[in-house]
């Protein structure tokens, strides 16, 4: 470097704010925004079955009954399909306008088991379908709210479903603290060892990590492409349907795949280009997928190898954040170039990036731009059933439903640490006492609204 190009430097380098400066911030920032207007709801009218009957608009016509069935199920399956309307919800509500990378849809469902590339088991979020900038509380709101229903839906007693839902926040609260508090590198190096939890909790905790861990052991793509997958008379390996959750896809749509899946390949990272390019696509079926994305387009990728070794990829249709398009959040002037740039497809992928600790090598993107009757169709890629597992929450004894509470939480914390933004709200949280009580009275208020919505929503789709 020339001695002008170090002058320049020095001239030009502005010092960023420390993190003590950061703090606060944010704790000015009570004086204007009180934490206890965390507490308040919506206000004004509400039109929450417009809302999920606009969605439905878009989807696979045919399956859309099949996803009214699932949601009507119980007032924590609609819950879990309802982050639009919880978006809309929150964006009439009191807030705080402090915007970082958020997950969209963080309720307990969403978090999990899953292997890292290095094929240790972490725990993490797991889905980013609704992934984009957003309110920081939002997200925490979303999380608190989904432990208050769990816990009502399997019959716990009030005080464990409080104490756990409180005891979230302040977990965030502390661990939001802990992370912005250390380097930025210090905290991206962070991830959490499922294996590892095992001895820091108790005997109760203990058996159903080890039981979640068990399964998502067994859980594996290999597993999967034996499951449903069967060998043909020519060698070749296909799906094995099972309508309507699995259904072949016309010859057309298969073409289709293999044209744009070099597209999807220059989106992946170079080594994965590398070992796909020893694999050939030799089948492909419509997939449904959950419970809010029932009626999306979701399709699996058989691909086989000279030998015959099976690996299986799943494309999922992406479309707009519902941060975006029902919370009405404006996206970052760099982000929303990058969504119009790529679609979002590629926001999916590059949130999931950004929050997660480790993340599938697989993840990639591509948009067709020739889908009949519409502009295009945006699709992340990702590796399917790589040991992904759960938490099934009416399993869980009361010590281990607050630990997992807990543990969504600082996961969380870890995922939001990520953005720069992370130190203000650390300053404005604080403890966790003040907020945590307010947000709890909050999720408990959501929580009698989404149930009355649930009992509207089976009324109106006559479920």
């Amino acid at each position: 470097m020339t001695t002008e190009a170090r002058e320049s430097l020095r001239e030009d380098w502005i010092a960023l704010e420390p993190v003590k400066a950061q703090f606060a911030r944010g704790e000015r920032l009570r004086e204007r925004l009180p934490r206890r207007m965390l507490a308040e709801l919506p206000s004004g009218d509400r039109d929450p079955m417009g809302i999920l009957d606009e969605q439905d608009a878009t989807r696979v016509p045919e399956l859309v009954p099949l996803r009214s069935a699932r949601m009507a199920e119980s007032a924590f399956a609609f819950y879990r399909g309802t982050a639009a309307l919880m978006a809309a919800d929150l964006a009439r509500s009191a807030g705080t306008d402090l915007l970082l990378g958020s997950c969209g849809d963080a309720h307990v469902s969403n978090f999990g088991l899953y292997a890292s590339p290095q094929r240790t088991l972490v725990f993490d979020l797991n889905d980013f379908d609704e992934a984009a900038w957003a309110p920081w509380e939002w997200d925490v709101k979303r999380l608190i709210t989904s432990i208050v229903i769990a816990g009502q839906s399997t019959s716990r007693d009030e005080a464990v479903v409080r104490d756990a839902a409180l005891a979230a926040v302040r977990t965030y609260a502390r661990s939001l603290r802990a992370a912005v508090t250390r380097s930025p590198l210090d905290r991206y190096y962070d991830h959490f060892d499922a294996r590892a939890a095992e001895a820091a909790v108790d005997g109760h905790t203990a058996r159903a990590l080890r039981a979640a861990i068990k399964d998502a052991t067994k859980r594996t793509g290999a597993r999967a492409a034996r499951r449903l997958t069967e060998r043909r008379a020519d060698g070749r390996v296909g799906f094995v349907e099972t309508p309507p959750t699995m259904t072949h896809v016309r010859p057309e749509l298969v073409r289709r795949v293999e044209e744009v899946f070099d597209d999807y390949l220059r989106t992946a990272n170079t080594d994965i280009r590398v070992l796909l390019s020893h694999y050939a696509v030799v089948d492909v079926v419509r997939r449904v997928v959950g419970v809010g994305s029932v009626g999306t387009r979701c399709y699996l990728i058989a691909m086989q190898d000279a030998d015959g070794h099976t690996l299986l990829l799943q494309a999922k249709e992406a479309g707009r954040s519902v941060l975006a398009q029902h919370g009405g959040v404006r996206q970052p002037r760099a982000v929303q170039r990058y969504i119009d740039a790529f679609a979002d497809g590629a926001r999916v992928v590059a949130m999931q990036r950004v929050l997660q600790a480790v993340s599938d090598p697989f993840l990639g993107h591509v948009t067709d731009d020739q889908a009949p009757g519409v502009d295009f169709r945006s699709y992340y890629v990702r590796q399917f059933h790589d040991m992904k597992g759960g938490f099934e929450m009416d399993a869980l004894e009361d010590p281990a439903f607050r630990w997992y509470a807990e543990a969504c939480a600082a996961t969380l914390a870890r995922a939001h640490g990520q953005s720069p933004i992370a130190s203000t709200v650390s300053g404005y949280l604080g403890s966790g006492r003040a907020a945590g009580e307010a947000i709890l009275e909050w999720a408990y208020a959501y929580a009698d609204l989404s149930r009355a919505d649930w009992m509207r929503f089976r009324a109106h789709r006559g479920v």
